[in-house]
């Protein structure tokens, strides 16, 4: 009878006291929802243009681990440089899989300076495969999706 969307982003949805939708999202999976839901549900005036942007460049957001032995655990490094003029901040940092793991500083990078995010993934069977990585941040741009590809053997 209900026709939810096959995207579990969007089968959660917070209600106001007349049962009416008032927001649709998963706060789990989205940091900014989370904070949208807090926000309303604190009677909070939700802003678009909250907290202060900065700029950020990165070498390659698709990196492929090629070939190798889907027993071995594989690590990659990407680099999010801060070429703006405010202090770069990661709010969050979210993986398409309990296989990928990701490791960086939670300080703040200063402008000019940069951060590495160390990603970690281990197959948990042999085969291709194409994993996203999201990084909430303070860029206009955010979330940035990161992505890792390769064929575990």
């Amino acid at each position: 009878m209900n026709r939810f969307p096959s995207d579990i982003t969007f089968q959660t949805f917070l209600l106001d006291k007349s049962n009416k939708i008032i927001a649709i999202g998963n706060p789990v999976h989205n940091p900014k929802i989370k904070d949208l839901y807090m926000n309303i549900i604190q009677g909070k005036a939700a802003s678009e243009s909250e907290g202060i942007r900065t700029k950020v460049n990165i070498k390659s957001t698709d990196l492929s681990l090629g070939a190798f032995d889907w027993q071995q655990e594989q690590t990659v490094e990407f680099i999010l440089e801060n070429t703006g003029e405010r202090l770069l901040v990661i709010n969050d940092v979210l993986t398409s899989c309990d296989c990928t793991m990701v490791g960086y500083s939670k300080e703040p990078v200063r402008p000019k300076d940069s951060v590495a995010l160390s990603v970690t993934y281990m197959a948990e069977q042999p085969g291709h495969f194409d994993k996203i990585i999201k990084v909430y941040c303070n860029v206009d741009s955010s979330p940035i999706l990161l992505r890792i590809t390769g064929e575990a053997k």
